[in-house]
């Protein structure tokens, strides 16, 4: 972008270009701080907080592309510091995951593997601190309120004493992977952290930052707009869940950017172990694995199984497969093997209830097989936004936080009809639990499919009429210097 023109007028210009940017900015930190601070008990703050983030977010985002060229990353650098100071401005309000982390980074730094022993197991009882514990009452009330976001649980511990945490499933394992708990143990460890969960939320912040610097890196050396990196570094989904929930998602997040990056610039052993740390910190870049198999795929696979191998080899050692943890547990509690999940609701909509998972494992298997075939060596973004995004609607997680890893690449492809994918999952998870869940649900993914299909079409069919155009004048020239004189 130009740099505006000094003379007359020039002066008002210039402040055209930063005043609607820069008030959509604050606009935008006051909503996020609105949403994080307000009672936890108002069950419509949080839809209606997120979704007034989004509709502020991406005017903003455009606004940005006013900014003269040479300041544009200093702008979105300085506007996320902001913006991350408002997420962080309240403890984590739509989630008590952090807390999990908390425990097992605590337990760990007791020598104790995290998979060893559940919360709520007597033999833990030393390590538990009163932010994350406290004894229930005589008629199994909490009586103290550990957690913001009210999720706090009554459990009976052995020996039949009630026990408040603001841990959920405390009578179950770990389902985190080895990185995620290396994470854990290294917030832990860090100087001055005590009481609370605000060291998780700056670990989630600084993560976040590192990804907008990494995206402005490549921007940068590939002479692509640096304005493109802001629909990751302000996106209210990083804003919530990598920073104010802190989400170990945008650890994974994180690392399978830079397995893309480094797989793009031929470093095929950097990047596959890139990859297999991104799958050790959570499961979910698993699904990035077929757009990155085009360069020395052998090379990738086995660098990718060695990082993931070393990962878990000490708590290998000392929990034996008991590493695989609540995952088994998940998949069945979350429906994933049932034929009356509500997961794969899309494909529920025009197929029978026993049919709707075998027909979804099939059709992931299709699209993977699709996007190894066809990903372009030069920009595997758009295959990858294509991957990510399709087996988020296909599988219908109701967890916004699993779309922490499609936006780096939605922003690298600027593919930003996927930008509907984060807040859709967001209202089925704020949502999920009333009788209108499910419709709120279908309603939402098949509106995302209708906008992502529909500008597939719009875009197909600019590019057909601008070919259409071009061979016409090609053609011109030619024709008339073929006819008589």
């Amino acid at each position: 972008m130009s740099e505006t023109p000094d003379g007359p007028g020039g002066g008002s210009s210039a402040l055209r270009q930063w005043l609607l940017p820069l008030a959509l900015l604050f606009g935008l930190a006051a909503v996020i701080v609105w949403t994080v601070t307000q009672d936890a008990g108002a069950e419509w703050v949080s839809p209606v907080g997120t979704l007034a983030a989004w509709a502020v977010f991406v005017p903003a985002a455009v606004a940005v592309r006013r900014i003269p060229a040479r300041r544009a990353a200093a702008v979105v650098v300085l506007g996320s510091l902001l913006l991350g100071g408002a997420a962080i401005s309240a403890a984590p309000a739509t989630s008590n995951d952090a807390a999990r982390y908390a425990w097992d980074g605590i337990v760990q730094t007791s020598g104790v593997s995290p998979y060893r022993y559940v919360p709520a197991d007597a033999a833990l009882q030393r390590l538990r601190p009163g932010w994350l514990f406290q004894p229930g009452a005589a008629d199994g009330s909490c009586t103290a309120k550990l957690f913001p976001s009210g999720t706090e649980a009554t459990t009976a511990v052995p020996g039949g004493t009630p026990l408040c945490t603001a841990i959920n499933r405390p009578h179950v394992p770990t389902i985190y992977p080895a990185l995620a708990e290396i994470y854990f143990l290294a917030v832990r460890l860090l100087p001055g952290v005590g009481a609370g969960l605000l060291a998780f939320q700056l670990a989630g912040f600084a993560l976040s930052l590192a990804v907008t610097v990494l995206l402005l890196g490549f921007l940068r050396r590939t002479g692509r707009p640096l304005q493109q990196a802001v629909w990751w570094a302000w996106s209210p989904l990083v804003l919530f869940e990598a920073i104010n929930n802190a989400h170990v998602d945008v650890l994974g997040a994180a690392l399978l950017t830079a397995a893309v990056l480094l797989l793009v610039r031929g470093r095929a052993l950097a990047s596959g172990a890139a990859f297999g740390a991104a799958v050790a910190a959570k499961l979910i870049p698993a699904i990035a694995a077929p757009a990155l198999l085009y360069r020395r795929p052998l090379r990738f696979v086995l660098a990718a199984m060695a990082s993931f191998s070393v990962l878990y080899l000490p708590y290998l050692l000392a929990s034996g497969w008991a590493v695989i943890g609540f995952l088994p547990g998940y998949l069945t509690e979350e429906g994933y093997r049932s034929k009356d999940s509500p997961r794969f609701t899309l494909l529920r909509l025009v197929l029978p209830q026993s049919w709707a998972v075998p027909a979804g494992v099939l059709l992931l298997a299709a699209l993977a097989v699709y996007v190894w075939r066809r990903v372009d060596p030069e920009q595997p973004w758009d295959k990858q936004v294509l991957m990510i995004g399709g087996t988020l609607l296909i599988a219908s997680p109701s967890y916004p936080w699993y779309a922490l890893v499609l936006l780096p690449f939605v922003v690298l492809s600027r593919r930003y009809e996927f930008l509907i994918i984060p807040p859709v999952l967001a209202m089925m998870y704020f949502t999920g639990a009333q009788s209108y869940g499910q419709l709120v649900a279908r309603l939402g993914l098949v509106a995302a499919v209708v906008v992502i299909a529909g500008t597939k079409w719009y875009r197909s069919r600019q590019a057909a009429r601008q070919a259409a155009v071009g061979a016409a004048e090609e053609a011109g020239p030619r024709g008339s210097s073929s006819a008589p004189q």
